[in-house]
């Protein structure tokens, strides 16, 4: 199995970190357009197989994407990270011609590929990386549900003082602030979590977790990188061995929920074709109105993408 993770960057170089670590595939391919820096990273982690112990072999390469020939998963992680005071959208004009770019390069070398978008603003840059490639919207998909999901699980742990690994959770929506909470969807150790917290201190995690990457952006000044990057590798770990995970995905839907043609989070099983299914949740009036405040905010930077595209056509 080969993956390529392209972006060398903190996010990419965890993911491929990570990948390796877990021994998830025989070869990681690192790129970047940095002269020698996906190199550079990718030694680094073969040089800690040693220690560690592992087989996964990682090499870098700088822009040449015929190394990466025949690649089964690609994590597209490439881009500019946030910065105080952006929000994800202010990064929409030049990453969306990075994520262009790269998925006509990643295409053309590993045409049946399963692509994973990290790069933000997540949604849109899903949209167009699904425009760019002409594969499937099950091939073609976004990384956002898992790592909101982790913060908002991470956080709950915190506040009951129990092990993460008891905790399940759905999000659903675009991803930042419009995310769409389901505490009705969450449980410790199968334990409805509205039976073990208060309703004001659920309502202020669920908040938080919305301003996550936010948080972090503010205290180290950038974008996170060890959870996303963490992230996006269990999501090419339930790919390449197949095992059909219930994980909330960015997704264009497609009648689902009612909504048609928007990128947006969704719990879906991830298996060996990439998403296998989408699940439909039985949402509540209020959940369904957040869901439509979330899709409206991700068509209107849709729609900005768009006019980007036919303004400089």
């Amino acid at each position: 199995m080969k993956v390529t993770v392209v972006g060398a960057g903190n996010v990419g170089a965890t993911c491929a970190d990570v990948l390796a670590t877990r021994e998830i595939a025989n070869e990681v391919v690192l790129v970047d357009i940095k002269e020698g820096f996906a190199e550079g990273k990718a030694l680094d982690i073969w040089q800690k197989a040693p220690i560690i112990g592992y087989d996964t072999r990682t090499v870098g390469v700088t822009g040449d994407y015929s190394r990466t020939a025949d690649s089964d998963v690609v994590v597209i992680t490439s881009g500019l990270p946030r910065k105080p005071g952006m929000t994800r959208d202010d990064l929409i004009s030049t990453n969306a011609g990075i994520v262009k770019s790269v998925t006509e390069q990643v295409v053309k070398y590993s045409p049946n590929a399963i692509i994973i978008i990290v790069s933000n603003p997540l949604d849109v840059m899903t949209y167009q990386a699904h425009l760019t490639s002409g594969l499937p919207r099950t091939k073609v998909f976004g990384m956002a549900g898992i790592l909101d999901t982790a913060r908002y699980r991470a956080f709950l742990a915190e506040a009951l003082n129990v092990s993460p690994k008891d905790i399940q959770a759905v999000l659903m929506g675009g991803h930042g602030d419009t995310m769409v909470p389901l505490p009705r969807y969450t449980t410790v150790g199968g334990i409805p979590v509205t039976e073990l917290i208060g309703k004001a201190e659920l309502d202020a995690i669920v908040q938080r977790t919305a301003q996550g990457g936010g948080e972090l952006v503010k205290l180290m000044g950038t974008s996170a990188w060890y959870a996303p990057g963490a992230a996006a590798a269990q999501m090419v770990e339930a790919i390449l061995r197949d095992q059909r995970r219930v994980f909330p995905v960015c997704i264009k839907l497609e009648g689902e929920y009612g909504i048609d043609g928007v990128y947006l989070g969704a719990p879906v099983i991830l298996g060996k074709n990439g998403i296998e299914k989408v699940i439909e949740l039985q949402l509540n009036d209020e959940e369904k109105a957040l869901l439509e405040t979330s899709r409206g905010h991700v068509k209107e930077v849709m729609d900005a993408l768009d006019n980007m595209s036919k303004a400089s056509a």
